[in-house]
């Protein structure tokens, strides 16, 4: 099945009135643009990662470094998107100011941005944060922040890639503008949304993402 945007467009599902930055469990969903595959393949039912892919299960391992208010549970990379369970706690403060990690991004990508090389991407994500609600305590950054600290850096590393290692090339963008995110609100939504994260490479042949 070819990309059709009005099938394909993963439109976010966030609340207006909800917090981001508050405590609780997010099921996440990053698709690479266009689903171009990426990030490896899939032989026998199991996702063999290529060094791209490698690079991006590094990087959102590394993130828990970086935001010392998260804990991260299930995960896959898939080979044109990615699914991650990821957890809010409370109480705890970010290591790395994220303004700095843009900041620095923002320098490589533009270095990276010449008419060989067709790589260069913009900064995406925003800050999603709302009213803190009483009685929860307040976390440095949100859910958007911190999806976005992980696409510009996992971008950056892809350059560095296409550069120095011939990576596939990318058109313009790596991700897709946004992200999905649901909510996960108690036991058994948790249990369904993790068993489905370990079971997507099996599933791959009928998944809707395969391009």
């Amino acid at each position: 099945m070819k990309y059709n945007p009005n099938i394909h467009n993963r439109k976010s599902i966030r609340l207006k009135e909800y917090d981001y930055s508050q405590a609780g469990l997010y099921f996440i969903t990053l698709c690479i643009k266009n689903y171009k595959h990426l990030f490896g393949e899939i032989i026998d039912d199991k996702m063999i990662l290529n060094d791209a892919g490698k690079m991006v299960e590094s990087e959102w391992v590394k993130l828990k470094k970086r935001f010392k208010n998260i804990e991260l549970h299930e995960y896959v990379v898939m080979p044109n998107h990615f699914h991650a369970i990821l957890e809010i706690t409370v109480g705890a403060t970010l290591v790395v100011a994220q303004d700095n990690v843009d900041t620095h991004n923002n320098a490589l990508i533009r270095k990276y941005k010449h008419r060989d090389n067709p790589c260069g991407y913009p900064i995406d994500g925003g800050n999603h944060k709302e009213g803190q609600p009483q009685g929860i305590a307040p976390t440095d950054k949100t859910i958007g922040n911190m999806i976005a600290a992980f696409k510009s850096i996992t971008t950056v590393e892809y350059i560095r890639g296409v550069k120095n290692n011939h990576w596939q090339q990318f058109n313009e963008k790596l991700w897709q503008r946004n992200y999905w995110e649901h909510i996960i609100r108690n036991d058994d939504e948790y249990h369904h949304i993790n068993q489905y994260i370990l079971d997507n490479p099996q599933k791959w042949a009928t998944d809707r993402l395969n391009e």
